[in-house]
């Protein structure tokens, strides 16, 4: 849904570094005497920047977090319901997104679209977004309109009307979107169906936006329900990142969202595991309105939460010694050296409450077909299991994690979704604090066991996206390694 002016295009990079830190490490890149490089040096100085976080629970359950962020007289509110569409009953998929769109039809106290129209007025954003595990809102507004937005805000969290005038044409809004975005889209098509194919048992293979069969049935009592269970003060964290100091915030949240009553109690986030698989799986879907072969491999692998020690960050730091950008390994010897890839890489989603995946790409270049980039991938994955990766390596990976931390800092937003994201999947403030600290303890043996653990194919699905035979795609004009990203799967802003 496209509120008043969208936010898109979050990049791979940023999304893998929504659950991680704003800090840097402050110790030496790899064990030896303290380096001085513009990477430290750039690192240090962004150390000292580093805005304080602070956070306290109100006494209806919500959690406040306060982000500082004195550039310019701006503010973000953001507010996270730890629930999402993993979170969802059997036959009920796309609960939690139309549930989303609900949310701006109106409450007790203001009218549908009066909220849009207050953020319009001042020149503010605004947009919401559903993933597997959460659901968020949020404006970014002028400073001093924040207790206005957060009045808004706290009022629909209790005030919300759901009447079947505003539900059944929303259904229809919803039917449409999921076409849009899906069924006249092929490489959302697959990745539904790779999705659907690497979870067999877990939520996390039933698509966000819904299955439309279960869309169709979706009614005014079961987004009623939902509402009534989940979107309470305790089941909800409020970010609020930006010109404020926690004094005021807090006093303002007092106000506003402290009025708001514990309406239920959501219980334990359980849910359905994923078996370990034993079988190499691929699903190919072929379409006349495919004009660029790509393919992708999907590992299951563990979360940020679920996994041991070190481990997550070494997955971190496989992705990009493996796939992370022009340097990597892939994209040097299938684009460069073989010159068979336009686009190749690979990335790590960690932050989800369950499983999370590892992720490689690819795109064919010239003459050369899907098969010759699958098995150029799959051989350096084979020798950087056999021969491991390099110290160098590690620490120029480690490097580059820095310097994405201090251009993500830039963003008020980001910070933002990095804290909310990493609290609605059973992580904590010092969870986030300490990633980089975590990220530097990591080794060349963490980095060399989860590669050998994790990236074996019975583990994996692999999505070939192809045209129809007798038709000719364009070849790509140019080595660029950005044509194949693919998107994230789950998560759907707005």
């Amino acid at each position: 849904m496209i509120r008043s002016a969208r936010l898109t295009g979050v990049s791979l990079l940023a999304l893998t570094l929504a659950a991680a830190a704003p800090a840097f490490a402050k110790g030496p890149a790899s064990g030896g005497e303290a380096v001085s490089s513009p990477a430290e040096e750039a690192a240090r100085k962004a150390e000292a920047l580093r805005p304080e976080i602070e956070s306290f629970t109100l006494d209806n359950g919500l959690e406040v977090v306060v982000i500082p962020d004195r550039r310019a007289p701006v503010v973000t509110q953001m507010i996270w319901y730890k629930v999402g569409s993993a979170d969802e009953a059997p036959g009920k998929s796309g609960i939690a997104h139309f549930l989303e769109h609900l949310m701006f039809k109106g409450t007790q106290t203001y009218t549908e679209g009066e909220f849009s129209a207050a953020i319009a007025d001042i020149g503010g954003d605004e947009n919401a977004f559903t993933s597997y595990d959460y659901t968020a809102y949020f404006q970014q507004v002028p400073v001093e309109a924040l207790e206005e937005m957060m009045t808004f805000e706290a009022d629909r969290m209790s005030n919300l009307i759901l009447s079947e005038e505003a539900v059944n044409p929303e259904r229809d809004v919803i039917l449409e979107e999921r076409r849009m975005r899906v069924e006249n889209d092929p490489a959302s098509q697959l990745s539904e169906a790779m999705q659907a194919t690497l979870f067999t048992n877990s939520p996390y293979g039933t698509p966000v936006i819904g299955w439309q069969s279960e869309i169709e049935g979706l009614t005014r009592e079961d987004a009623i329900a939902f509402y009534d269970r989940y979107y309470t003060p305790s089941n909800a964290v409020l970010i609020v990142a930006g010109d404020v100091a926690t004094d005021e915030v807090r006093a303002l949240a007092e106000k506003t969202y402290g009025q708001v009553e514990q309406r239920a109690e959501p219980g334990e986030r359980l849910r359905p595991v994923e078996p370990p698989s034993i079988t190499r799986r691929t699903v190919t879907l072929t379409d006349a309105r495919v004009t660029q072969p790509n393919l992708q491999t999907r590992y299951v692998t563990p979360s940020e939460r679920t996994a041991e020690p070190g481990e997550s960050e070494a997955l971190d730091l496989l992705a990009d010694i493996l796939g992370g950008g022009t340097t990597s390994r892939l994209y040097r010897a299938l684009v460069v050296e073989q010159g068979i890839a336009a686009g190749v890489g690979a990335y790590y989603q960690g932050d989800a409450l369950l499983e999370g995946q590892f992720i490689t790409y690819g795109t064919p270049r010239g003459e050369a077909g899907l098969e010759a980039v699958e098995e150029g991938i799959e051989a350096e994955i084979a020798r950087l299991a056999a021969e491991g990766v390099t110290q160098e390596e590690v620490d120029a990976a480690k490097n580059r994690v820095r310097n994405a931390l201090i251009y993500q800092r830039d963003s008020q937003t980001a910070l933002a979704r990095r804290y909310g994201a990493a609290l609605t999947t059973g992580r904590t403030i010092e969870d986030v604090e300490s990633w980089p600290e975590r990220i530097q303890a990591v080794t060349v043996d963490e980095v060399n066991a989860a590669a050998r653990t994790y990236l074996r194919r019975e583990r994996s699905v692999s999505g070939n996206l192809l045209p129809e035979p007798g038709t000719t795609p364009p070849a790509p004009e140019a080595a660029a390694p950005s044509v194949a990203e693919p998107a994230l799967p789950g998560a759907i802003d707005g």
